[in-house]
């Protein structure tokens, strides 16, 4: 790969010296979805598929960026004294919101550079291809100018300028997976406080698949705002009578005890999504460590139904291939996983059934929707860093 990127930049601008290459992964959610913003749990993992660069320094204060994923759009142009958010600029508005967040908080970014992004994650698959992008930036200027800036801020900065310099409010699970992965481990996050551990995932005789349904987004965004708006509203209505700051703090037995004080019916389902998802993270990531590795499809296949019926976030492609997943007898849980309305599932798979499991899920589900899925047998990896003899 790092010589396919190195005969990419050169193409593009020329031969250079002192070439560095770097790597950032994207992430797989396990459970726990539509929880971080809700102050939860989440249980994700960096993958060892990602987006990687090649970066040559300046000494101007020009930065040029192209995407090999993104040919047609050409160099992307900006100086370091004037970061801009403009639309035209597309996929480099990331990185570019990720050089202001350094230049806001007081990092000089003392001149310019050179630098080729590749990516092997899906576009619009939910695998966090623009978070990736922007923890690659990260460790990009952290390597070259502030080695003092450690990992944990890095992936405060990437969120900051996601929501700040892109205008998407997100919460901080992908950043934090894709910056903190270690390999072979997946990790349970407290989305208000921080706090985490890592949860080694002993799937030996398993397999973690991807399926992307290849559908278009186009609610994720719009619908996104409005889910978060709806907790919102619970949680105020919450707070009159419970001591509380997010649907996080809550107990799915103390949610049932008091849900009667959400006045919305649908507000009510949205914070019982949020209270039971984020019990089904913590509980997971204790059935890893049990080894109880069918409770842990129970759990999956409970969050799916949550996330269809009381999220509404589900769409028919995912509930197809979900459903054909759960009828596979080498399948032991599947679930959307992603902020939904398209993107993918994950499944655990018995590894003797993996190419049975593709070839019928993929068959069912094209005839289901006339749409075809890809499938991708995960690797768990390390989270974004600097390639030095890897």
């Amino acid at each position: 790969m790092l010589e396919e990127l190195k005969g990419i930049f050169a193409s593009v601008f020329g031969e250079k010296e002192g070439l560095r290459f770097f790597f950032a992964p994207g992430r797989v959610n396990l459970i726990g979805e539509h929880t971080d913003y809700n102050g939860g749990h989440v249980f994700p993992c960096a993958l060892t598929m990602g987006t990687y660069a090649a970066v040559a320094e300046r000494n101007d204060g020009v930065v040029r960026m192209y995407s090999d994923n993104f040919k047609d759009a050409g160099i992307k142009e900006c100086s370091l004294d004037d970061i801009r958010y403009q639309k035209e600029d597309d996929w480099a508005n990331y990185p570019k919101g990720v050089i202001y967040e350094f230049q806001q908080r007081g990092y000089s970014v003392p001149h310019g550079f050179d630098i080729v992004f590749s990516g092997n994650i899906p576009n619009g698959a939910g695998l966090s291809s623009s978070a990736s992008i922007e923890l690659l930036m990260g460790v990009v200027l952290q390597s070259y100018f502030h080695p003092e800036v450690d990992a944990l801020e890095l992936v405060k900065m990437a969120q900051h300028a996601e929501n700040t310099f892109i205008g998407v409010n997100c919460g901080i699970m992908d950043q934090f997976a894709i910056g903190m992965g270690k390999k072979h481990h997946a990790m349970l996050l407290n989305c208000d406080t921080l706090d985490y551990e890592y949860s080694k995932l002993d799937v030996s005789g398993l397999a973690l698949v991807i399926a992307n349904t290849n559908k278009k987004r186009t609610l994720a965004d719009s619908s996104y705002n409005t889910r978060r708006q709806e907790c919102n509203d619970a949680l105020l209505d919450l707070q009159k009578a419970l001591d509380i700051v997010s649907l996080g703090d809550i107990k799915p037995s103390d949610f049932d005890a008091n849900s009667g004080l959400i006045q919305n019916e649908t507000n009510r389902r949205r914070a019982k999504h949020a209270v039971y998802e984020n019990h089904r993270a913590i509980k997971t990531a204790h059935m890893f460590k049990e080894n109880n590795i069918d409770e842990i499809g129970l759990l999956m296949k409970e969050s799916h139904l949550s996330l269809k019926d009381d999220y509404e976030v589900t769409c028919p492609e995912l509930d197809e291939l979900v459903f054909a997943a759960w009828e596979h007898e080498g399948v032991i849980g599947s679930r959307m996983t992603g902020a939904g309305f398209g993107g993918c599932t994950i499944s655990i798979v018995k590894d003797a059934f993996v190419d049975d499991f593709i070839q019928k899920v993929g068959d069912r589900y094209q005839e289901k929707t006339g749409l075809k899925a890809d499938f991708y047998v995960a690797d768990i990896g390390e989270g974004a860093r600097e390639l030095k003899g890897e």
